[in-house]
């Protein structure tokens, strides 16, 4: 990129470029991108799908959205690592949202549909067998298979040093200005300054168990980040702050995402009483589906929108399955099913749970272990989605010729 950067009022035509171009890579990225696109057709389809005790769901439920998380502590769990979305809603709307990002990696990884079938079937083996028993049992919980284990051991060994190479691209306490990292402008500057000096962020920014608790935090830097998808063009900040006068980059260096929360496409419970403010929405979804990831977040105020803060740590990774096995691929499904089953289980009673299970045994075919209403919906969606994704490629390319 060159050194000329966008200037305030010009983000939003080249963000929404930028958004359409990321979708445009591939027809995995496009599901990525294009949750209105999954509730739209969900709406058509939802009476055919079972209806679950109403809990906090994701939302967005897809593969790239779940991964090793690290909490306060500096202990490491795969859980869900994304909630913008997240409502009191029905659980099986994660579940047929996780299946469609399963089947369409696993087309973009010239995997057959016999194996597309089979991750069906571990998909939802894996989210039955969390809700089997008391949550956190070793019954409920699903070995993780060897790619899973060997991303949660990097992941433990990751240090800021790792964090900065990939996020701010170099060791030293400033962000340097790129194609992902824009100017900022003075009114952005200092509501951000205003913003780290709260208290609330100090308590946030010193909450890892290597900080004192009553150390001070001052803003070093701060840009536009330009990251995601379907949130490009949302307000979204990387902010590097100091933390106490410690030299050690490992307890004194803390890198902020600050992102804006909007409305979420994904359908409520008719009954649910959650926060009106969207940045407290996303918060306390977190903090119900991703401990690890929630004690770490913070609803806030900038700009007259809601946002919400979270430290970002080098522990925090998204898990790859382009590039697996046939069996691989079978366990990460039934692995990632697992994940999400622990993480709606948790909130169920026990008479919940019970009842959800007799419900997801429903209309299971002879010759298939998958429930029909999950298999109907990930093939129409798949078909769908795939024809959202050439269309969308072919209008992106005359836009772009």
């Amino acid at each position: 990129m060159s050194k000329s950067f966008p200037k305030l009022g010009q983000r939003g035509p080249l963000l929404t470029q930028k958004r359409q171009m990321k979708m445009a890579r591939s027809a995995h990225a496009y599901v990525r991108g294009k949750t209105s696109r999954f509730y739209e057709w969900l709406g058509q389809a939802d009476a055919s799908l079972p209806h679950g005790p109403p809990v906090w769901i994701c939302g967005d439920c897809h593969v790239s959205n779940i991964g090793p998380v690290a909490n306060a502590d500096g202990d490491v769990e795969v859980q869900i690592r994304d909630l913008d979305q997240t409502v009191i809603g029905n659980p099986a709307h994660d579940i047929v949202r996780l299946g469609l990002s399963l089947a369409m990696a696993a087309r973009g990884s010239d995997l057959s549909g016999i194996v597309t079938a089979k991750m069906m079937e571990e998909l939802i083996e894996g989210y039955e067998q969390a809700l089997i028993g008391k949550p956190g049992s070793g019954r409920t919980i699903r070995q993780r298979p060897e790619s899973i284990h060997l991303m949660v051991r990097k992941a433990i060994r990751r240090k800021w040093k790792h964090l900065a190479a990939e996020r701010i691209e170099g060791i030293e306490p400033n962000i340097p200005l790129s194609r992902k990292y824009w100017p900022i402008s003075a009114d952005e500057r200092r509501e951000l300054k205003s913003l780290v000096a709260s208290e609330a962020v100090r308590v946030l920014a010193t909450a890892l168990s290597r900080r004192d608790s009553k150390d001070q935090v001052r803003l070093l830097d701060a840009a536009y980040w330009v990251k995601g998808c379907s949130s490009l063009g949302l307000l979204r900040y990387a902010v590097l702050v100091q933390v106490g006068k410690d030299k050690d980059p490992e307890s004194s260096l803390c890198l902020l995402d600050i992102k804006e929360a909007s409305r979420s496409v994904a359908p409520r419970d008719s009954g649910a009483v959650m926060p009106k403010d969207n940045g407290e929405r996303v918060v306390s979804g977190a903090l119900h589906l991703s401990p690890h990831l929630g004690e770490r977040m913070l609803a806030a105020r900038f700009m007259g929108k809601a946002v919400f803060l979270r430290e970002l740590l080098p522990q925090d990774l998204k898990i790859d399955i382009d590039h697996l096995s046939q069996s691989e691929a079978m366990d990460v499904a039934g692995y990632l099913g697992n994940v999400v089953g622990r993480a709606h289980g948790a909130q169920m009673s026990p008479e919940q749970r019970e009842q959800w299970l007799k419900e997801l045994g429903r209309n299971r075919s002879r010759t298939i272990d998958t429930p029909s209403w999950l298999w109907r919906s990930v093939v129409q969606l798949v078909q769908d989605h795939e024809g959202g994704y050439l269309e969308h490629c072919r209008r992106f390319a005359h836009v772009t010729a």
